[in-house]
């Protein structure tokens, strides 16, 4: 990625938060990318907190705050391939600084997150909980993919042996359904999940961009604990139906790319422009003429973060933890302070004013393009066949 200006403040800012945090914990921290922030005023940055102290319940299922995504770990959407050791030390320093809740899947690799998170957390697994998913056409055994998805009971009993083995573990505290699968009743799939949980191999379950009414069906076969969706100060659409539903079912809610793929950190800006292969390259909000209009937001978010003295990540992410106390993030991230800094989120505070005036200003805003490519945006939302 590249931009045609020079570092900003805000830029210059967030280097010198990152630095900070690097030195005080001895560890050195992957500065990757070369996205440059437009100008603007400088943002002060807070400092991460000590330690992130802050819990939430799923349904009864307690996890930190925030959590973190190691959907990156294996392969950044810049294409690059992290740089292993580093990204184990970044999950470990995540639980020595309180994180608890660590969300991966089969897919991811495919197999290859999950046996960085594994390893990165065996010395103290009995201390966090952890996610993984299935659903994708994949090989138990070779990690072949094969077209559209596969939620045939006894695939996802194999899936969830080969998980147990990568992850070094005897359970999952939360198992998802990476997509409904449109040829398997979601009451099949409980099935299946519900074996597995008497095994002791599955503690929770819960669904990833379902169909309104297989939510319901699948809290009806076996309570969920959790619906996993994109969601976003970018990114709202499930606060029309997705989220009122797991407040009327007592679902926790797991917001994905809860900083919409960096567009919301300020390390965007209108200039930017993405390598050959980064998802964003073919991502209608993040082309050319978008990322121009969607700037409004992100100097919405960086104005904030002056206000705050916090960091246009930490207001994204304190946004959505004001949502509602059953809403956790797992933003992803292969660099260190970038860890420290969103777990720092959880000290950012709004007042029922300043809320109120923050909402008022996002209503105002209209992004623009869609959140994923077109053809990707066909998988969200599908509804399970009815049962025979």
């Amino acid at each position: 990625m590249k931009s045609d200006t020079p570092p900003s403040p805000v830029a210059n800012s967030r280097r010198q938060f990152l630095t900070h945090s690097v030195a005080t914990l001895a560890c050195a921290a992957l500065l990757g990318s070369t996205v440059r922030a437009a100008d603007s005023t400088p943002t002060p940055a807070k400092p991460a907190a000590a330690t992130l102290r802050g819990r939430r319940k799923l349904g009864s299922l307690e996890v930190s705050s925030v959590g973190m995504g190691v959907q990156n770990m294996h392969r950044k959407y810049t294409t690059e391939v992290p740089y292993r050791p580093e990204m184990i030390a970044i999950l470990r320093a995540a639980y020595e600084h309180g994180v608890t809740f660590f969300d991966t899947a089969e897919a991811y690799g495919p197999f290859e997150n999950e046996r960085i998170l594994g390893e990165a957390i065996a010395p103290f697994r009995d201390k966090v909980k952890i996610t993984s998913k299935f659903g994708w056409n994949i090989d138990p055994d070779t990690g072949a993919r094969g077209p559209g998805f596969n939620s045939q009971p006894a695939h996802i009993k194999r899936a969830v042996e080969g998980m147990l083995k990568r992850l070094r573990t005897d359970r999952i505290e939360l198992l998802y359904q990476h997509r409904v699968d449109p040829q398997v009743p979601i009451e099949d799939v409980a099935g299946a999940v519900k074996e597995l949980m008497d095994q002791g191999k599955v503690l929770h379950w819960g669904l990833s961009e379902p169909g309104i009414e297989t939510v319901r069906r699948a809290h009806a076969a076996l309570p969920l604990t959790a619906i996993q969706n994109e969601y976003s100060m970018a990114t709202r659409d499930p606060e029309e139906k997705v989220i009122p539903l797991c407040e009327e079912l007592g679902i926790g809610f797991v917001p994905w790319w809860p900083l919409d793929c960096q567009l919301l950190t300020g390390w965007i800006d209108a200039n930017t422009r993405f390598a050959q292969g980064d998802l964003r390259g073919f991502t209608p909000r993040f082309s050319p003429e978008n990322l121009t209009k969607n700037m409004r937001l992100v100097e919405l978010i960086k104005s904030w973060a002056a206000r705050k003295e916090a960091t246009p990540a930490q207001i994204a992410l304190a946004w959505l933890l004001s949502r509602k106390p059953w809403i956790v993030p797992i933003p992803g991230t292969t660099v260190m302070a970038h860890m420290l800094e969103n777990i720092g989120a959880d000290v950012v505070a709004f007042t029922a004013a300043e809320l109120a005036e923050l909402d008022a200003a996002l209503a105002e805003i209209s992004i623009q393009g869609l959140r994923l490519p077109e053809g990707v945006l066909r998988l969200p939302g599908i509804e399970a066949p009815p049962k025979a």
